[in-house]
């Protein structure tokens, strides 16, 4: 007879957690539900532990009444109604939040929308006429009060998250064109008050992703991209926590992200009466764009979230709903293989055996992808030349591609090429043959960046010409990845083949075409993968993620200096798209020193790459980073796909940093620890794990071991969360990981 022993009976219980961690952990949960009550006149929007809910208030306009934390089914709210004015100077317009507000009747906060109409007149006041539930999405219908302009607002609630998705679509049932200035996909609206702080993402080549935190004051605060592309200036993401404190798992945290890869604008405001906007969408700036009667424009959509567990657990939602929701491969897409990227090593200087070299050496520590980096094609010895002219360099491959193609598949990796496909160089022969397909002003100077200029996507010619080339080079060869680069942003950004009154539509037309491109290669090269490059940073963001699978977030690979880029990049965007390379030391940026253990652990923290020059390695560099490959494969889905915990950060200064990936069934734990400088013999932060299963045993494994005294093999996830682990780092440049188990515990029969 069997008996069911008491470690039996801990394997059912932990069976039951595995289940319901991987439950919660996919959203399996209450469906959203979407309401109405016509006797309050208020929309409900519920999904995962969230809450959204606004109203028709007296004067027949949308206003926001809720949005936090999940409230009680029953609860209820009475009709909204418009706020007081305060003396002449400040108008219930102004005073009252709205939806989504036309510029006019007196608004002088920011609209989000506003149009000039053909005679002169400027006013657009928008009233509610109609609303419309399909499953998880709801569409309200809002009209200006005189004129045939419609507005189209849109809510998609993800029942996981609670994250909500909102844009706009207007459109001109008028009989004469209107000029939209400003169009936002939606206004945030958050509880009246002062004590709230701002996140958001600043930077420049080199040094992407810095985060940037402030008190809010009133007045506004504008982050935006003027530059054609999402930039790296800013970062079209941000996150507002009330009572700020240093705990990243504790307080309300609302935050959203624009999904644009264009010029944008976000504006954060205070205003006279302490209420908070946050309002996203198109960049106002040279932004003018004319809508012919019976025409629409659908705006970008601005993600919406809400967090009580603090910016950690804000940033582990927006990471869930990305990988679920936005990525191409969703809601399960495959871990990032390990990558190897000639160009550090050769440059322009690609040939034949060089790369077949750089490839094989590759293959022996474990890279599953060989990519070929620029050089390969037209008369591209420099980045003077060649840019537009996609044709096979005959000198560097006189037999094509395809031998370096099958020499990278016998030896057991994918084959992956870089391309620039928005871009020209005056020094081309395509530039010779169609010089007005770039952005430019009729008769003034064409400005370089790069030594090349943008071409005009916007236009129908160069759309075909850039998916023909790249499906050409698609079906020709085995290609299984796109390194796709965008190396400078716009200059000049006019559009001479259009008339005047609609250049200005160049600043959206040239990324829906791009999106176009994006989409239809997909389409018919299902099993190719891309990924989205500008100069390092310079555009990611949600809407590229919808159409690539990983992002480079910064040229600066120096090992240190990735550690503060990193941690600002996972604020916003999923470890799974963040590729990171292992290079040479000294770095190029700053001629730093570093082993390759402290470059690998840096770079295994995202999904994992090689770019250094194979060719100077020494035998122990070969056994070092093979070792270490086959430990990140061990940890792959979890750094990837899991739930990040930043417990020690870089920033500020930090002479420690410390994150910890857990896996979504809290069966394993990757933890990676950085000391830049020891000094007075002060011992390093001891290591407090956070998202473990505290019932269950851990065992402990070193992926580097940097012990300092005895710790257990095994313990429960209470003893590492409780107790903590010290590490002996010291000295400059240290690094140390390691990894946790969750211990299966067999059945015993007797």
């Amino acid at each position: 007879m069997h008996v069911m022993s008491l470690r039996a009976c801990r394997r059912i219980l932990l069976i039951t957690w595995t289940l319901l961690d991987a439950m919660f952990a996919h959203g399996q949960r209450t469906q959203p539900l979407i309401r109405f009550d016509s006797t309050s006149k208020v929309f409900r929007i519920d999904g995962g532990d969230v809450s959204y809910i606004f109203g028709i208030n007296d004067l027949n306009g949308l206003q926001p009444i809720y949005w936090g934390s999940r409230l009680g089914g029953n609860d209820s709210f009475p009709q909204a109604h418009t706020n007081k004015g305060v003396a002449a100077f400040d108008l219930p317009t102004s005073t009252t939040p709205q939806e989504y507000a036309g510029w006019g009747a007196g608004l002088f906060v920011e609209p989000a929308l506003k149009i000039t109409y053909p005679d002169g007149n400027r006013d657009f006041v928008l009233h509610y006429l109609s609303h419309q539930i399909d499953g998880d999405t709801l569409t309200v219908r809002l009209k200006d009060i005189e004129r045939e302009v419609f507005v189209d607002l849109h809510y998609e609630m993800d029942p996981a998250t609670g994250i909500l998705g909102r844009s706009a679509t207007i459109e001109n049932r008028t009989n004469a064109p209107l000029v939209i200035e400003q169009a936002a996909a939606a206004t945030w609206t958050l509880p009246h008050g002062t004590d709230y702080t701002l996140d958001y993402l600043t930077g420049r080549w080199g040094g992407e992703d810095q985060l940037q935190q402030e008190k809010i004051i009133p007045g506004a605060r504008i982050l935006e991209s003027r530059r054609g592309s999402t930039g790296q200036q800013n970062n079209p993401w941000f996150a507002v926590e009330r009572a700020h404190t240093s705990d990243q798992e504790a307080g309300d945290v609302w935050f959203g992200a624009l999904a644009w890869s264009g010029s944008w604008r976000i504006t954060v405001e205070q205003d006279q009466m302490q209420q908070i906007r946050i309002t996203g969408g198109y960049n106002t700036f040279d932004f003018g764009y004319k809508l012919n009667s019976g025409e629409s424009l659908a705006t970008p959509v601005f993600y919406g979230g809400y967090s009580g567990s603090g910016i950690g657990g804000a940033s582990r939602l927006l990471h869930r709903f990305e990988i679920a929701s936005i990525l191409p491969e969703r809601p399960n897409p495959r871990p990032r293989p390990v990558i190897y990227n000639s160009w550090e090593a050769t440059g322009f200087n690609v040939d034949e055996p060089g790369q077949i070299t750089l490839a094989e050496k590759a293959a022996s520590i474990g890279v599953e992808r060989f990519v070929m980096d620029d050089g390969w094609f037209g008369q591209r010895k420099n980045d003077f030349a060649g840019l537009g002219d996609w044709y096979v360099n005959s000198q560097k491959f006189p037999n094509g591609l395809k031998p370096l193609i099958d020499r990278v598949h016998a030896l057991g990796m994918d084959f992956g090429l870089w391309v620039e496909p928005e871009m020209v160089n005056p020094d081309s022969d395509l530039y010779r043959k169609h010089p007005d397909w770039v952005l430019n002003f009729t008769g003034r100077p064409r400005t370089e960046g790069r030594n090349q200029l943008v071409l005009n996507l916007a236009r129908p010619d160069v759309r075909a010409y850039v998916y023909g080339f790249l499906d050409k080079l698609l079906t020709e060869n085995q290609i299984a990845f796109l390194k796709w680069d965008y190396n400078r942003n716009w200059s000049e950004p006019g559009w001479p083949a259009v008339a005047p009154d609609e250049q200005k539509q160049v600043y959206v037309r040239y990324v829906d075409n791009l999106y176009g491109i994006l989409r239809e290669l997909r389409a018919k090269h299902p099993g190719v993968e891309i990924e989205s490059c500008s100069g390092g940073g310079g555009r990611v963001d949600l809407g590229i993620l919808r159409l690539t699978d990983e992002v480079w977030p910064s040229d600066n690979t120096d090992p240190f200096d990735r550690l503060t880029i990193q941690d600002g990049f996972s604020y916003a965007y999923t470890p799974g798209v963040m590729m990171a390379w292992v290079t040479d030391s000294p770095n190029f940026m700053n001629r730093r020193i570093t082993s390759v253990e402290y470059r690998f652990l840096s770079s295994m923290q995202g999904s994992l790459g090689v770019g250094a020059n194979l060719n100077h390695w020494e035998d122990s560099d070969f056994a070092d980073a093979k070792r270490l490959i086959s430990e990140y494969k061990q940890i792959r889905e979890t750094v990837q796909h899991g739930s990040l915990y930043r417990l020690i950060s870089p920033r500020n200064g930090s002479e420690a940093s410390v994150t910890e990936s857990v896996s979504l069934d809290r069966n394993q734990a990757a933890v990676f620890a950085f000391l830049h400088s020891s000094q007075f013999r002060h011992p390093y932060p001891r290591i407090y794990l956070r998202g473990l299963d505290p019932k269950s045993d851990y065992r402990l494994h070193w992926i580097s071991a940097k012990p300092s005294g005895s710790l257990p093999e095994t313990a429960s996830g209470e003893y590492w969360m409780n107790a903590g682990v010290d590490l002996e780092l010291e000295g400059d440049f240290q690094a140390a990981a390691f990894r946790l188990d969750r211990v299966m515990v067999r059945v015993e029969t007797k």
